[in-house]
């Protein structure tokens, strides 16, 4: 596919949900009363697998269930809280204790629906689905890793989570680069390692460019697949800078952050911090930015965790 890394990366869903489903009969999309226009396309080519629930998002998830258990690959799709949060008994007892297969794509993870408030935050859907046995977790941030990532894993033999956000990173791989389980390094480094997901690589490597203006210099790592991580890449990139800071749209604790210093434990004298959500509710209402800003999920936040916790300016 050509590449644009700024296309709404629900728009590429739509888009591979329609070029899957010409080649594949047993791909099945299940939404939860969203997306319809950009789903038309799919809807009208193939009216007897794409089925709309309504606002039943546990009884969407029982249904893909029975689909996957007669063979089917069921996609289920709606916004993050309500598939995750809500349905998380469903998704334990239906898929993953029958070791079902299934994908689940949502939209409007943490601070996407910044208008809306906190009943449409998700920010711990990386946590709850990590206490489900063999759920694979991805974070693409633009069309083409999700394009990839879908194409991959798909068909695997368990669940798989796309948690598709409002915004692209506008870094452009190659299609070469992009492999479920493995991380990218986008930049060497020696000081410091910034440890991004999402459409935070653009904000690590602008604290990397400020912080190359000051004479250091920081290795930045892209995690598209939380689970399972690249433990080899992070590992050794830790092992190397000894200072290591994780971006992440996810609250402080079960993420990214929490895997990462799982992984590294065995290595002597390093620095951690943690540019992420803490673990309160978010109850303002505003802008993406504003929010994000708001718990220093931004530049300037993160420049400040490397000067105060890791003494690094």
């Amino acid at each position: 596919m050509s590449q644009d890394v700024n296309k709404s990366i629900r728009n590429q869903f739509a888009d591979t949900m329609l070029a899957v489903g010409q080649s594949d009969q047993e791909l099945v999309v299940i939404v939860g009363d969203i997306s319809h226009g950009v789903l038309q396309p799919f809807a009208k080519a193939f009216p007897d697998r794409y089925f709309n629930i309504g606002i039943l998002e546990p009884t969407t998830v029982s249904l893909g269930a029975g689909m996957a258990r007669v063979g089917l690959y069921p996609v289920l799709h709606t916004i993050a809280p309500f598939l995750v949060e809500r349905s998380f008994e469903q998704i334990k007892l239906d898929f993953c204790y029958h070791k079902l297969h299934g994908n689940i794509v949502t939209v409007g993870s943490a601070f996407d629906y910044s208008n809306l408030g906190c009943t449409h935050h998700c920010y711990n859907d990386f946590a709850l689905l990590k206490t489900l046995p063999g759920v694979e977790i991805t974070y693409p941030g633009t069309a083409l890793e999700f394009d990839v990532l879908f194409r991959q894993a798909y068909r695997n033999p368990a669940v798989t989570y796309y948690r598709i956000p409002g915004r692209s990173h506008g870094v452009e791989f190659k299609v070469s680069d992009i492999e479920l389980g493995r991380g990218i390094k986008v930049a060497e480094g020696s000081d410091l390692t910034l440890i991004a997901t999402g459409p935070h690589l653009r904000t690590a490597l602008e604290v990397r460019d400020r912080l190359s203006a000051s004479g250091k210099s920081a290795e930045v790592i892209y995690i598209h697949t939380i689970r399972p991580l690249d433990v080899d890449l992070v590992h050794a990139s830790v092992d190397k800078t000894r200072h290591v800071v994780v971006i992440e749209e996810h609250m402080r604790s079960g993420g990214l952050g929490d895997e990462v210093l799982r992984e590294t434990r065995n290595i002597s004298d390093v620095r951690y911090a943690s540019a992420s959500i803490p673990d309160v509710f978010v109850t303002d209402y505003g802008e993406y930015d504003e929010l994000c800003e708001s718990v220093g999920l931004s530049t300037e936040g993160v420049l400040r965790l490397v000067r105060d916790k890791l003494n690094i300016s």
